[in-house]
């Protein structure tokens, strides 16, 4: 299993918007990809800013790829990203899952 991370900025302001409008593109889009297995949502206010870090499950190098194309390790945005977000990290990380544990 692969995990794929992205951070995002946005106003804390913005805040729940812009989770309303992640879960309507990006959310939604994992969801409809073959392998992904699925997504946390973490999210941190400081300093009038909110903090997310998506924490996408992927089960192949191949569903990453259908979700984010031949250059995997590029960020993914849609239009409205750039309205929300005070930038635009162009990369993600990759981390392989070597354990998981559940309750």
């Amino acid at each position: 299993m692969i995990a794929r991370l992205w951070r995002g900025v946005t106003s804390q302001e913005n805040s729940d918007k812009y989770f309303e409008y992640l879960s309507n593109t990006g959310l939604k889009d994992y969801r409809n990809v073959n392998g992904n297995l699925g997504v946390y949502v973490l999210r941190r206010i400081k300093d009038a800013r909110a903090e997310f870090l998506l924490i996408s499950l992927w089960d192949s190098w191949d569903a990453i790829r259908e979700f984010a194309g031949p250059d995997y390790e590029k960020a993914v945005y849609y239009p409205e990203d750039k309205d929300f977000l005070l930038a635009l990290d162009p990369r993600v990380e990759h981390f392989e899952v070597i354990e998981r544990t559940a309750q």
